[in-house]
């Protein structure tokens, strides 16, 4: 197969979150994805078959499992994409349902993707589940920003949110692997959305990602999306929202989401990121 590789939600290589994206995948099963994927070693690698009416559809693995959808592997496929076709409106078809991908040229010359998730929602975080994701986080109570309060948020893929009262407290990030990764494997959670407000509009998130077998992900438009999705259900922000989330700057990879919350419980979360091939 040809992998391509690529930055996504960055517009230098060496920031971002790199992604594999695999153009045309048609007729590779499984086992040969996943042994693409562990051999590329990014957090994802989304391989596409596309379809005769013009849809792709895309799966996304990690170098250890698939997981149902990856926000910053469609903005690395739909601009990869772009690049070789050009720019305008691709529907892909995920495991977590249709999303729409729209790719456009910024007046730098850097192409800029973004995508609608899939309909988005909160769940509780149980008291257990929460003390327990504490402890493996090697947080307490205390480290909680109350204003957030701690939910289980889904675009696609589901991410406990845990807001830190400080930004100290989001930049020591120091976890217990194995406790994390059991618990999260119990409950389906893709990604820990850890983040600190800084502003109205403006957040900072990490996002550790022991089921796909790296210790952060420097950029996750997954969690993006169901992030916007809290905000909106629990009326956290007053919509419609223009967000910027600001990711990978504590593992030295800065990343840049612009997330567009829309008015509606219904309707999806937009995130939007530029993309550079490496």
């Amino acid at each position: 197969m040809d992998v391509l590789r690529y930055v996504a939600f960055g517009t230098d290589p060496a920031g971002g979150n790199p992604a594999g994206v695999v153009l045309d995948a048609t007729g590779a099963d499984d086992a040969t994805m996943l042994a693409a994927a562990a051999e590329v070693g990014y957090s994802e690698t989304a391989f596409v078959t596309p379809s005769d009416d013009g849809t792709l559809a895309v799966r996304y693995f990690s170098p250890l499992a698939e997981v149902p959808f990856c926000g910053h592997a469609t903005i690395a496929t739909a601009v990869a994409h772009a690049d070789r076709h050009g720019t305008g409106p691709l529907i892909l078809h995920t495991s977590a349902g249709v999303v729409p991908v729209t790719t456009t040229v910024a007046d730098d010359g850097t192409t800029v993707a973004t995508l609608v998730s899939v309909t988005p929602r909160t769940e509780p975080l149980t008291e257990s589940d929460l003390s327990e994701l504490l402890a493996a986080l090697r947080w307490s109570a205390d480290d909680l920003d109350p204003a957030l309060p701690p939910r289980v948020a889904y675009g696609g893929a589901w991410h406990p949110v845990i807001a830190a009262a400080d930004r100290g407290r989001l930049a020591d990030l120091d976890y217990d692997m194995p406790a994390l990764t059991a618990l999260m494997a119990r409950r389906d959670w893709t990604t820990i959305d850890l983040v600190w407000r800084e502003s109205p509009t403006v957040f900072h998130a990490r996002n550790p990602f022991p089921p796909g077998g790296v210790v952060e992900d420097p950029a996750t438009g997954a969690a993006a999306a169901a992030f916007g999705g809290y905000l909106r259900e629990l009326e956290l922000v007053p919509v419609p929202a223009t967000l910027t989330i600001r990711q990978g700057e504590d593992m030295g990879r800065p990343s840049f989401l612009t997330v567009f919350v829309p008015e509606g419980r219904d309707t999806g979360i937009a995130v939007t990121g530029a993309a550079v091939p490496i």
